[in-house]
């Protein structure tokens, strides 16, 4: 170990009086931990430019006073054994007196501490919130092998910088099954591989807006837009969302940009209808904004055929369309992905070079042969029957427990689903009776409607399902 020791020979304080001191406060506030290997008193000697008998004098103090300990032919350490009662009379703030570091926030971080946060979930609670997908399901051993190949073959363009934009393999993976499944028009180079659909919220945001352009959301509608567009000072706009998707009529005509989630609204459930879609583009294209289509999960529809893809409908209007491999796998791949209109891709991967250089190249490797060799497509198709029994089960234990007392609102499509009681009850008995749920009115910009909870039913077993609905009835 090279200890961060610091003496000042112009101090008043003798040289051994500041190694002594230096090692005590480190060992006292937890720098130094017990059993760490002290650097002999020769190596500090040279490392500091100072004598070794400075050294070898402060050393003996520290072994006296019970700080160091000594083993015959393995050297000096830290010693293992210090009473507690020295850690507690002597431990300071590790950043001295709070009080004199309060630093001013700009009004971008005084933003972001407004509103509440995840938190833990203890042991015995049932957490039935929305969006999460089930980590037991997925094919680990496919995917241990896929990465173990590319660690095996040591080509160096994996382990080196890259280009912001992402692996061009990845890339033209995500273009060709994007063109397949959701009639989104692009080639390979309009794709931008980015840490996930927030990633690219947060890139967007800071190439097309300023603080105090106006923007549009839905209402109610994903709270991860929401604070971050505020945040940043965008004036805020909210669009009500009826059964087939955000009001047009409603949208502000000032409005820069244009936030949905076409495929399956969050939180309501609900899809943006054909009529609906071919209408909001004409609404952009007269009143030049941009839309960003955050293509929530478009995987799982589990009735009818999916809807084309906003962004494949508009020829002559900008937008931006994203997406994620994060719900549909495993939440820590943090890889997702934009397609983007030609001349945003330049501005785009400096934006993304700047915040993070790249996305981990090993992992979009391993991603890009997934998608090829089929193994994505699999997956999906198979999570769309379970998902789907699972969500047939939440539907029936609502209908037995309630019997006519629960509404669910919006279509069989993504990983949860909008509920709206008659019983102004539930949400107390659900924290009552530990269960974790998603109330409406924390994705509500207005005065939300009552006793609406979202239910996820993504990541819990059918029993699970039952019991969690047992404990909000009872």
């Amino acid at each position: 170990m090279r200890p961060a020791i610091l003496v000042n020979p112009e101090h008043s304080a003798p040289l051994h009086r500041q190694v002594y001191s230096e090692w005590r406060k480190g060992i006292l506030s937890g720098r130094f931990r017990p059993g760490d290997r002290v650097p002999s008193s020769r190596e500090l000697a040279m490392m500091l430019g100072i004598s070794r008998s400075t050294v070898t004098e402060a050393y003996e103090q520290l072994a006296a006073e019970g700080y160091f300990e000594s083993s015959h032919g393995s050297g000096t350490f830290v010693c293992r054994q210090i009473p507690d009662e020295m850690f507690k009379a002597h431990r300071t703030p590790a950043n001295g007196d709070a009080a004199a570091l309060r630093v001013r926030l700009s009004r971008y971080g005084s933003r972001l501490t407004e509103g509440g946060w995840y938190a833990a979930v203890e042991p015995g609670v049932i957490q039935i919130t929305s969006g999460r997908p089930d980590l037991k399901e997925f094919p680990f051993s496919i995917w241990q092998k896929l990465v173990t190949r590319h660690l095996r073959s040591l080509r160096q363009n994996l382990f080196d910088y890259a280009g912001p934009a992402g692996y061009e393999p990845l890339r033209r993976e995500v273009a060709a099954s994007l063109s397949r499944s959701r009639a989104v028009r692009c080639d390979w180079k309009q794709v931008v591989i980015v840490n996930g659909s927030q990633q690219a919220l947060d890139l967007c945001m800071r190439i097309l807006l300023d603080p105090g352009d106006r923007v549009t959301l839905e209402n109610p509608g994903y709270q991860g837009a929401y604070r971050m567009f505020r945040a940043y000072g965008a004036r805020i706009h909210a669009a009500p969302v009826d059964a087939q998707g955000i009001v047009v009529g409603d949208l502000a005509k000032s409005s820069r940009l244009v936030y949905v989630t076409p495929s399956h609204q969050f939180p309501t459930g609900v899809s943006l209808s054909l009529a609906r879609r071919l209408e909001l583009i004409d609404w952009a294209r007269r009143a030049g904004a941009i839309l960003i289509e955050d293509d929530y999960s478009s995987e799982y529809r589990y009735r009818g055929a999916p809807l084309p893809a906003l962004q494949g409908l508009a020829s002559d209007v900008p937008v931006i369309y994203l997406g994620t491999f994060s719900k549909i796998m495993f939440p820590g791949v943090r890889i997702g992905y934009v397609v983007l209109p030609r001349e945003l891709v330049a501005p785009f991967a400096h934006a993304k070079w700047l915040a993070d250089r790249q996305t981990p190249v090993l992992e979009q490797a391993a991603l890009a042969d997934f998608i090829r060799e089929g193994h994505l497509e699999r997956h999906v198709r198979r999570m769309r029957r379970l998902y789907s029994k699972r969500r047939e089960t939440l539907v029936d234990a609502l209908e037995r427990q309630f019997r006519g007392g629960a509404q669910v609102l919006g279509e069989a499509a993504g990983m949860h689903l909008l509920v709206r009681f008659k019983d102004a009850g539930v949400f107390k008995r659900a924290a009552r009776n530990r269960v974790e749920i998603g109330n409406a009115r924390v994705w509500c910009m207005d005065q939300p409607s009552p006793n609406e909870l979202a239910f996820g039913f993504a990541d819990l077993g059918e029993r699970t399902i039952r019991e969690a609905v047992r404990r909000l009835a009872s």
